[in-house]
């Protein structure tokens, strides 16, 4: 199977913790050039030192930037896509923050539309015609298994990671002649600050300890455990392979089985 990445350049968005974090080691380990990009950058200085390097041509860097400031997201994309085409692209981004869809306001749509869809449109324009001048390419959209079943709890980020889906699969349909191939990860509950968050506020909410409630949580999982990170990361890594590169368009769950539908 054919999964090195030496020479190709990769772009991976929520780099300084959890999946982000994963996916940039894993891409590394492949063998890819990669770019760091998330708002602290202390902490992906960190990350970027103790990255894998498996040849002596390998460069990794990285951008400091909050993805909801989209002029300044676009200015910094388009800069980095000149000095070095980036022929794989991971979009992932922390979820908006728990609450009822009801009570949402339209700033939180509004807030989450640029984190989320906005920020992959705009890292797209800025990557694509690199991709598109090397006849290469991967986008890879770390989205959630709430595109195909809505979790309680979570209303902005289910109606935002939809409208991702489906951006990316309408992406898939005009990129795919080119040799550009865009695809979705929906990671099931992972142990990420996401998660955290998650567990608390149903804490704070049933008056129930949070270690019951994860527990809980964990119990609606058929391998009863929420995922690591890495486990994430390799499904990641393998879309972004030469050995995926008839695969585009798919939503790709990695949940230990928890969705019920097909």
């Amino acid at each position: 199977m054919q999964l090195n990445l030496d020479g190709r350049h990769a772009l991976v968005c929520g780099a300084s913790q959890g999946i982000g974090r994963a996916s940039a080691i894993e891409l590394a380990l492949l063998g890819a050039n990669v770019t760091l990009l998330a708002r602290r950058a202390e902490a992906l200085q960190a990350l970027m030192r103790e990255l894998p390097r498996t040849h002596a041509a390998q460069r990794h860097g990285f951008i400091a930037i909050d993805v909801g400031d989209t002029p300044a997201l676009r200015a910094q994309a388009e800069a980095l896509a000149a000095a070095a085409p980036v022929h794989v692209l991971v979009n992932n981004s922390g979820g908006p923050p728990p609450g009822s869809v009801l009570e949402a306001s339209p700033d939180d749509f509004l807030a989450a539309w640029r984190q989320h869809l906005l920020a992959c449109h705009t890292l797209a324009q800025a990557t694509i015609p690199g991709m598109r001048a090397a006849g290469w390419g991967r986008v890879v959209n770390v989205i959630s298994t709430s595109v195909r079943e809505p979790i309680p709890g979570i209303g902005v980020s289910n109606a935002t990671r939809g409208a991702v889906a489906s951006w990316a699969k309408t992406l898939a349909g005009e990129l795919a002649p080119l040799g550009i191939t865009v695809n979705n990860v929906l990671p099931g509950s992972t142990r990420t600050p996401r998660i955290e968050q998650i567990v608390a506020v149903r804490a704070e909410k049933s008056g129930k300890p949070a270690a019951e409630v994860q527990q809980a949580m964990e119990a609606e999982v058929p391998m009863r455990r929420f995922a690591e990170p890495a486990e994430i990361a390799a499904a990641v890594a393998f879309l972004a392979s030469p050995a995926a590169s008839y695969i585009t368009g798919v939503s790709l769950a990695v949940d230990g089985g928890r969705m019920r539908s097909l």
